[in-house]
C-alpha cells in the first residue's frame, strides 16, 4: 500500500511511545504497568481531529486496511517466546485449549448489558468476545469496521487498550497474592487475546515471583497465540452466533418486537 505518509506518522508515534517507555506503579500489592501501546494509542487518536489536519479519511481507512498484517507479524512474534519452554507447554496443552471457551460468558454477561444501556447491532460486537486484535479482524471480515458491529468492537477494542492493561495487571497481582491459584494459571489465564494485557498481566506476576519469569512468560505467550489460534474459531462459530441469538432474544424482551434485519435496514435506506 502506498501511502508514505500514513508510514511515516506510524513510525514517528512508534518512536515517540518507545522513547516514554514502560512505567510501572505500586498499588498495594497489584502493580499497574502502562506500555508504549497505550501512549502510542492515545498519541494516534490526536492525530484524527480535522482542526490538526494530521490524519484524513483516506489515512484511516488505510491504517484500517493493514490491522490483518500486523497480527501475522504479532503471531510470529509469540513463537519466538513460545518455543524455548515448549515442553512444558505441552504438558499444559488442554488447559490452554479449554480455556478459550471463557470467550462465551462475555456473550453471556456482555449482551443483555448492552442491550438494557441503549446499544443496538453494536452489542454483538462489542460483547461477542473480549474485542481484542483477531476479533476486531474478525467484525471487521464479517460486517466491516464501519458497520454498527464494527463501531462496538472498536469501541471496547479501545477501552481495553486504554484502561484494560491496567484493571488485568491490577487482577493478576491480587490473584497472586489472595487466591489459591498456582502463577502458571494466572499466567494463562492472561493471554486473552491481546499483546498489551498479556504483558501487563505478566509483568505484574513477574515481578512477584522474578524465579519464574521465564515460564511465565511463555505460558502467558503461548495462551494468547492459542487465543488468536483456535479462540478466533470459537468466535466464529459458537460465541458469535450465540451473540446474535441473544441480542434477537434481549431486543424483544426490552422493546416488545424483533430488530429488523440487515436487509430490511438496506431497504429502509433505499
Amino acid at each position: 500500500m502506498r501511502n508514505i505518509k500514513l508510514h511515516l506518522l506510524v513510525l514517528v508515534l512508534v518512536i515517540i511511545a518507545e522513547l516514554i517507555g514502560t512505567f510501572k506503579f505500586q498499588v498495594g500489592v497489584g502493580t499497574i504497568v502502562l506500555l508504549p501501546m497505550l501512549y502510542a494509542l492515545i498519541l494516534g487518536i490526536f492525530t484524527t481531529p480535522k482542526f490538526t489536519k494530521i490524519s484524513n479519511e483516506k489515512d484511516m481507512d488505510d491504517a484500517g486496511s493493514l490491522i490483518g498484517i500486523t497480527l501475522m507479524l504479532l503471531m510470529a512474534k509469540y513463537g519466538t517466546t513460545i518455543g524455548p519452554s515448549i515442553p512444558v507447554i505441552i504438558k499444559s496443552s488442554p488447559a490452554l485449549i479449554l480455556q478459550e471457551f471463557g470467550n462465551v460468558g462475555t456473550v453471556l454477561l456482555g449482551v443483555p448489558i448492552a442491550v438494557m444501556i441503549g446499544l443496538k447491532r453494536e452489542a454483538i460486537g462489542a460483547a461477542h468476545s473480549v474485542a481484542r486484535e483477531p476479533n476486531v479482524a474478525l467484525i471487521g471480515e464479517e460486517f466491516g469496521l464501519d458497520s454498527p458491529e464494527g463501531e462496538g468492537v472498536l469501541g471496547v477494542y479501545i477501552i481495553g487498550t486504554v484502561f484494560g492493561t491496567i484493571f488485568i495487571g491490577l487482577l493478576a497481582s491480587f490473584l497472586a497474592a489472595y487466591t489459591p491459584f498456582h502463577p502458571y494459571a494466572l499466567a494463562m489465564a492472561s493471554g486473552v487475546g491481546s499483546a498489551s494485557m498479556m504483558t501487563a498481566s505478566v509483568g505484574s506476576l513477574s515481578a512477584m515471583y522474578p524465579e519464574m519469569a521465564t515460564e511465565l512468560q511463555a505460558f502467558g505467550a503461548s495462551s494468547n497465540l492459542l487465543s488468536g489460534l483456535d479462540g478466533i474459531y470459537i468466535s466464529l462459530w459458537i460465541a458469535l452466533p450465540l451473540a446474535e441469538w441473544m441480542y434477537k432474544k434481549m431486543y424483544r424482551i426490552k422493546y416488545g418486537e424483533l430488530p429488523a434485519s440487515n436487509d430490511e435496514k438496506e431497504e429502509e435506506k433505499k
